[in-house]
């Protein structure tokens, strides 16, 4: 699972959003962590409205203080700084996977242009497309104090398409090494959220689409029960559900009445950075919940 875990940090309070779920997974899965600090050319005093790192050693002194403030002795803590300025950070950032081989990175939602743009513009498409390294996005709370972070409730949302069933294997070892439980949630359309030719269609034969889509619901129940007693020899509180409207929404809606900890969506990246757009719904789950978000490349 998670053997390795790496946090890009810029030295701003947002940033360390990140640390504390880092702390948790680390603990509880034993797995070591990286602290990575990456010099930007030309870069200015201040990001975010806070401090930046500017300097190797300021970034050095920063990143120790770090490991010694939020992450106890156990946990073996590395920490690195890329003293070659680069202008392009994210770019940096994917370069290391390849130096540092971490199965997790972990990193907070934020930037000039807008907390959940910044991340989906830029680094997170570059780092999906790889296609291979898991992205726990982390939302940052809105007082100083950092957001405490626990898994007792994973939220993992399927649509019956084979691929996206490549993150359960994942989701059910997290939740046995946090003591967590799943749930399985299918979200079907109604007719007022439907798109493209089906929306057609709905528009056209509205009777016809609405029973089609009662039919899809009843076929995600049983689609739900039969991916939930795969997992149960694994995981024993399994839950599942079949939601009904616009997929992103009903994901945070839900997610948030469960009371989830982590949602996990499998997402396609290796298509290229237009793939990661229209094809996934990420963004928008991003854009309507503060559920700490594990994005898993298929």
């Amino acid at each position: 699972m998670f053997k390795r875990l790496l946090v890009p940090l810029d030295g701003s309070r947002l940033a360390e959003a990140a640390l504390l779920p880092a702390v948790y997974l680390a603990t509880n899965l034993n797995a070591p962590v990286v602290l990575l600090h990456v010099i930007e050319k030309n870069a200015p005093e201040a990001i975010h409205g806070e401090r930046h790192l500017t300097d190797p050693e300021g970034a050095q002194a920063y990143l120790a203080e770090i490991a010694g403030r939020f992450f106890p002795p156990n946990i073996k803590v590395e920490s690195h700084v890329h003293t070659s300025e680069v202008s392009n950070v994210p770019k940096s950032i994917v370069e290391h996977i390849a130096e540092f081989s971490p199965d997790l990175i972990i990193m907070c939602a934020h930037g000039e242009g807008g907390l959940r743009d910044f991340f989906f513009g830029s680094i997170a498409q570059q780092v999906i497309g790889r296609g291979d390294t898991p992205v726990l996005l982390i939302q940052p709370g809105e007082s100083e104090k950092q957001p405490s972070f626990s898994l007792r409730m994973i939220m993992v949302p399927l649509d019956g398409n084979p691929q996206h069933e490549e993150g359960l294997p994942l989701a059910s070892q997290l939740a046995q090494a946090c003591s967590a439980s799943l749930h399985l949630l299918m979200v079907i359309p109604t007719l007022g959220t439907l798109k493209s030719q089906p929306a057609a269609t709905g528009l056209f034969l509205p009777a016809s689409m609405r029973a089609m889509l009662d039919l899809a619901e009843e076929d995600a129940e049983e689609y739900l029960r039969s991916q939930a007693n795969k997992l149960h020899p694994q995981v024993t509180a399994i839950t599942a559900s079949v939601s009904r409207g616009d997929p992103a929404t009903a994901i945070a809606n839900v997610s948030k009445a469960a009371a989830a900890d982590m949602i996990l969506l499998s997402t396609h990246g290796k298509a290229g950075q237009d793939a990661f757009w229209s094809s996934s719904v990420a963004p928008k789950v991003s854009s309507l919940t503060d559920i700490p978000l594990l994005l898993v490349p298929v």
